[in-house]
């Protein structure tokens, strides 16, 4: 009775603490089960880069509560941008009990 218990005890550690991650994971960055930092493109347009830059970010805690608007609409609003350049994203997960999840717009 005493392995089994502690086999659901371990493998209750390493699957629930991912789950605030997963309420991000397909936005095509890599998730860490302890920690992920991660930036990647989304979207690209035939604008030029420009030098202004934006920020919308959601939160997620354990995966039962998630919240934020990380839009690129409210990213654009965020930098002034009116042309939209790229889109990209940042991700950061922390434990899978802490997660957010970033759209970063450049543009003019």
């Amino acid at each position: 009775m005493k392995t089994a218990t502690l086999t659901l005890a371990l493998v209750a550690a390493f699957v629930l603490p991912g789950c605030a991650g997963m309420m991000f994971g397909a936005h095509g960055t890599n998730m860490g089960m302890l920690y992920a930092d991660t930036r990647a493109n989304e979207k690209v347009t035939d604008n030029a880069v420009g030098k202004k830059s934006g920020e919308a970010c959601s939160t997620s805690i354990l995966g039962w509560v998630t919240t934020g608007d990380s839009s690129v609409p409210t990213a654009a609003r965020a930098g002034g941008i009116t042309k939209v350049a790229s889109v990209d994203n940042r991700f950061t997960n922390i434990l899978g009990v802490w997660a957010e999840y970033c759209a970063v717009v450049t543009g003019d």
